[in-house]
């Protein structure tokens, strides 16, 4: 649990979704990528709430929250659809929304399908779903091959993550920009290993690769003409596998009309190994 929050679990309409909330001010939501839980902002979150009601939340299939079977229900468009239900269900119809990996990638969805309901974004070390795997290159593919090995058929990948799941999910967190695993608070790292122990939750992480491939790039393309108002931030890790690939910064430039960021020291994982570099980003472009 975060220093200073409260827990709690809102029964929506497509999931059960837990989240803790801490802090007085303008509303501010902050989303986990894989294959982690809310437990990433644990050192961030708590800096914010200084300034802003900060809400972090599981997204569905990670963490506490539910896990309901099906590819179609691991959607960006699903998973985003929980968080605006949640963020309406708490009293904010319009807030400000920062993600993390795949909690990034369902906040830009977010963006694109509720554009009135978001006040700011930030979007923390990925680019466009649509133009990674359209545009792909063998470099990518390399360091991103997991989109391709947790999106095979049930049960292949769920059989072979299950044999040692810390040994595979740890591999990831220290294989995308070179981190040890003591860069990892060693709290937030049980957190995380609490929930990918989990089948249902190995299984649901994979229906979450699976739905990007057979759905969500299909539902980007159509998207591809739209730029969005409202003011986004992108920071990257610059030792990650994204900076040495791309210009992140300027792969979202048609999508955004009013777009900001940077490099923050360290790999994919900067928020839990540079947790106050990315909260004085996040506060700054936030205020």
């Amino acid at each position: 649990m975060i220093a200073g929050f409260t827990r709690g679990k809102a029964a929506l309409q497509g999931a059960k979704i837990a989240y803790e909330i801490g802090g007085r001010g303008p509303p501010l939501l902050l989303l986990h990528g894989f294959p982690q839980t809310l437990a990433m902002w644990a050192r961030i979150a708590p800096a914010l709430a200084r300034r802003f009601t900060v809400i972090t939340a599981d997204l569905r299939g990670y963490g506490a929250s539910s896990k309901p079977s099906g590819v179609e229900n691991y959607s960006f468009r699903a998973m985003g659809g929980d968080m605006l239900e949640l963020m309406a269900h708490l009293g904010f119809e319009r807030f400000s929304l920062a993600g993390h990996d795949r909690g990034a990638r369902t906040a830009h969805r977010m963006a694109l399908d509720a554009p009135d309901r978001i006040e700011k974004i930030a979007l923390l070390d990925i680019v466009p779903t649509h133009l990674l795997l359209s545009e792909l290159d063998r470099h990518v593919a390399k360091s991103y091959y997991h989109w391709f090995f947790l999106a095979q058929p049930e049960p292949f990948p769920e059989t072979m993550i299950g044999r040692d799941p810390d040994h595979y999910f740890e591999s990831c967190l220290t294989g995308w920009g070179s981190n040890l695993l003591e860069d990892f608070d060693a709290d937030q790292l049980a957190a995380y290993r609490e929930s990918w122990r989990d089948p249902t939750a190995i299984n649901a992480m994979c229906n979450d690769y699976r739905a990007a491939l057979e759905l969500d790039v299909d539902l980007d393309a159509r998207d591809l003409p739209r730029q969005l108002a409202m003011p986004a931030l992108v920071l990257f890790g610059a030792d990650g596998p994204m900076a040495k690939a791309y210009d992140v910064l300027e792969t979202w430039q048609a999508r955004f009309a009013d777009i900001s960021g940077g490099a923050i020291a360290g790999g994919h994982f900067f928020p839990d190994t540079a947790p106050d570099d990315t909260a004085r980003a996040l506060e700054a472009f936030f205020s």
